[in-house]
């Protein structure tokens, strides 16, 4: 699978590109990091008070304990002690809310700070990049290693008279396509290498479009007057 144009400008552009596109996702990979972690130290607050109410649960659950031991007043006396430990307990649950929540909305600020910046750019430049790597492999299959085929150079000098900018067409010798309608080969490869070109891709010296055709205006439809 091609992935660069053979010609230096293209592949030039197309390397630029890539590259633009990785620091952009390395930007925004570090951005994400950076508001995790900044986010994550709100968490800080919601563990302490966790620490805070497993050492008051624990604190009163011992003295609960040693409450109960005290003879005939026991039962009463551990009872005010359970009660603020099971206190402590659900202030260690609000904790552990409070540390989870904010966990979830670092990670939901850090999947948001990737996605939706790096969506926004591969939703432009993905599509017309796939688009040229599918044309320059089809015009690889066509061209092949050896010999190229007169229908195989047919197709590609379809597509650049379909295609191709008028500027670039205006630029080929006149009466190309009067030429080209006939089936002359001389024209076939001048509108191939035409289309090789648009690609990026090196259409070689037998298709280059300094071709003199040598066009006889008749035969390419031209008046003589």
């Amino acid at each position: 699978m091609r992935l660069y144009a053979d010609r230096p400008t293209r592949r030039a552009r197309q390397m630029a590109g890539d590259l633009a596109l990785l620091l952009w996702v390395v930007l925004w990979v570090l951005v994400a990091r950076t508001v995790h972690g900044a986010v994550l130290v709100l968490a800080e607050p919601g563990r302490a008070v966790a620490g805070l109410g497993r050492s008051l649960s624990g604190a009163m659950d011992s003295a609960a304990g040693a409450a109960e031991d005290v003879p005939v007043v026991g039962d009463e006396l551990s009872g005010p002690f359970a009660a603020i430990g099971r206190a402590g307990g659900s202030v260690t649950g609000a904790g552990h809310a409070s540390s989870e929540a904010v966990h979830t909305l670092a990670a939901l600020l850090a999947v948001t700070l990737v996605v939706l910046p790096v969506g926004w750019l591969l939703a432009r430049r993905l599509p017309a990049r796939l688009h040229w790597v599918r044309e320059a492999g089809a015009a690889d299959r066509l061209l092949g290693t050896g010999a190229v085929e007169p229908a195989d150079l047919e197709l590609l000098a379809a597509r650049a008279m379909a295609t191709a900018p008028l500027p670039e067409l205006a630029r080929l010798p006149v009466g190309t396509g009067a030429r080209w309608r006939s089936g002359d080969p001389a024209a076939v490869r001048a509108l191939a290498g035409l289309e090789l070109r648009r690609l990026g891709l090196d259409p070689g010296p037998d298709l280059d479009l300094d071709l003199d055709l040598d066009l006889d205006p008749i035969r390419a439809g031209q008046s003589t007057e």
